[in-house]
């Protein structure tokens, strides 16, 4: 199941290498920074609408119907972006890279999770982990990959419409191993000589179940949305500009950063990405849930501090704090899952996870927005260098700090919101059920 898993998200992780395009086509197309953004933030918006809205399909047809609908928009996403690119017409791009291949990211981005959950039921943090690992560690494999092709086919329109036709055929053939090879747990969902469940620290393990319907009137629902929304945005606004952002810290000392340093920043990024998720949530199977977005949140605003405030006199300083900044970031993919099954059990996790996903689609736009506007109006008033950055990451701090308020308000789900169990006595699936009427009436009442 693991390779299943990896096979597709190791393809459409190829999102976070975005950023090599970049450079590329604002040349080509005479772009600025703002409008070369804008494909990565419909595709990070279609992610999250496709696996909310697509969510409860995902878990009624399965994951491999999941990860044909995934093989199918994210390559004719790129076949359009490449029509789009060798006709010199920007909103073929949009369309085809942003909203097609948008569709396949989300569909394709949740297609495995509850399915190794399923499989892995006493470590659903590293189980997470592995499903999204690949999807953070996609630009390790298409960052070099791209920026060798450009140089090799050229960076006119031409040449990018080239790399995006390579890019789609080639993901198609490799996404089609996850389809062959992914299947579903025997019906008893457990292994036959299951080890003990390891148990995180804290209390907001539940064993009861709660559908995707419920979830989304709980509170802890919002404050694991804003969470995620929050941790995402710190984390996409450095990942979405990364290739022009190191060069822009450095373009004024004795060793500035050349083209292909910047696409290795790149790919160190997605390394960590990729680290991080496999590495902390699996340390959140040990250490909880709420414990491990304390050290995303809390932490990631001081490197954060760090960088805005020492970022340009230090190149090793700057590495290191995004580094950490990126791996926070992709942990906090992998344990969301995992945090949401704690509290809501695995009933209809997938689908709740996908509901969960419209706070990548804000912040999606959110961080891109903010790194590009700010940079855009800070080089109109005549600044330059790291002087382009130094107001959206103090945004950033403050963003970090909302997220880490919002997870220190997550407490367990009431019982109101439990589904019954299957060999629950009558008389207390009854009294559960007229309870969640009655608080549905009190809402619409309100």
């Amino acid at each position: 199941m693991p390779p299943a898993a990896l096979s597709v998200h190791l393809s459409i992780g190829q999102a976070y290498a975005w950023s090599v395009f970049k450079p590329a086509l604002e040349s080509a197309l005479d772009l600025s920074g703002t409008a070369s953004a804008l494909p990565f933030q419909l595709g990070i918006v279609m992610l999250g609408l496709s696996a909310a809205f697509g969510g409860t399909l995902v878990e009624r047809n399965g994951p491999r119907w999941a990860m044909t609908v995934a093989l199918c928009c994210f390559s004719s996403g790129f076949l359009l972006a490449a029509l789009g690119a060798a006709t010199e017409q920007y909103w073929l791009i949009v369309f085809g890279y942003g909203f097609v291949g948008g569709i396949g990211l989300g569909i394709g981005y949740i297609s495995p999770v509850s399915t190794l959950i399923k499989w892995f039921p006493d470590r659903p943090g590293m189980a997470t982990g592995i499903a999204i690992m690949g999807f953070g560690g996609g630009a390790l494999i298409a960052s070099p990959w791209s920026a060798q092709m450009l140089e090799s086919f050229g960076t006119d329109s031409k040449g990018i419409a080239l790399a995006f036709l390579v890019h789609g055929l080639v993901y198609a053939v490799f996404m089609s191993l996850g389809v062959l090879l992914v299947r579903v747990p025997r019906p008893d969902g457990r292994p036959r000589k299951a080890p003990d469940a390891i148990r995180p620290a804290g209390t907001l393990i539940s064993t009861a179940q709660v559908s995707a319907r419920s979830a989304v009137r709980t509170p802890q629902f919002w404050c694991l949305w804003v969470v995620l929304c929050m941790n995402v945005t710190a984390g996409i606004g450095i990942l979405e500009k990364a290739a022009p952002m190191i060069t822009d810290f450095f373009a004024r000392t004795d060793t500035p950063v050349s083209v292909s340093a910047a696409a290795g920043f790149v790919a160190l990024l997605s390394a960590a990405n990729m680290a991080g998720r496999i590495g902390w949530s699996s340390t959140s199977d040990l250490i909880g849930r709420k414990n491990v977005y304390r050290v995303y949140l809390g932490v990631g605003a001081v490197m954060y501090l760090l960088i805005a405030r020492f970022g340009d006199s230090s190149k090793p300083l700057f590495v290191i704090c995004a580094l950490v900044i990126l791996s926070f970031y992709g942990g906090g993919f992998a344990t969301i899952p995992a945090y949401l099954k704690d509290l809501f059990g695995t009933y209809q996790v997938g689908a709740i996870h996908g509901r969960l996903l419209t706070a990548w689609s804000t912040a999606g736009v959110l961080g891109p927005l903010i790194v590009n506007r700010v940079a855009d109006s800070q080089e109109e008033a005549g600044k330059s260098g790291s002087g382009l950055y130094g107001l959206s990451f103090t945004i950033m701090i403050g963003l970090l700090v909302v997220g880490f308020v919002a997870n220190e308000l997550v407490r367990p789900v009431h019982p109101r919101h439990h589904v019954p169990a299957p060999n629950a006595p009558k008389e207390e699936a009854d009294d559960q059920l007229a309870d969640e009427q009655q608080h549905d009436a009190r809402d619409r009442a309100a």
